[in-house]
């Protein structure tokens, strides 16, 4: 319910690109923005899972403003193995701790471990 609502002073909230009533506006959705790389800080370490494998964590990329799944595939590619993103982290199977530092340093995220 709006403040004014019922009253005179009642000023339906509208569109700020097309200034039709939200309700019957056709503006598709703006996109997420872009965050700037050179100002993230990526936190890479590998860790042992079962049965001896390992497996390459890319941590403290927030999912809103990256494109995680093409960054993914770009490390995926680079480091001929799988991964999949987990909760905001990068997977990558195996330990390409340098190789992934070297593709997030040519992106121009800031890398840390």
């Amino acid at each position: 319910m709006r403040l004014f609502a019922g009253t005179q002073f009642d000023i339906p909230p509208t569109c700020d690109r097309c200034g039709a009533l939200e309700q019957d506006c056709k503006c598709p959705p703006l996109p997420p923005p872009k965050l700037d790389p050179q100002k993230q800080t990526a936190r890479l370490m590998t860790e042992k899972r079962k049965r001896g494998k390992v497996v390459t964590l890319i941590k403290g990329l927030p999912a809103e403003g990256n494109d995680l799944p093409a960054l993914l595939t770009k490390l995926k590619s680079r480091c001929g193995a799988g991964g999949t993103i987990k909760e905001d982290q990068l997977e990558i199977q195996g330990d390409h701790l340098e190789t992934a530092r070297s593709v997030l340093s040519e992106i121009g995220f800031r890398t840390k471990g």
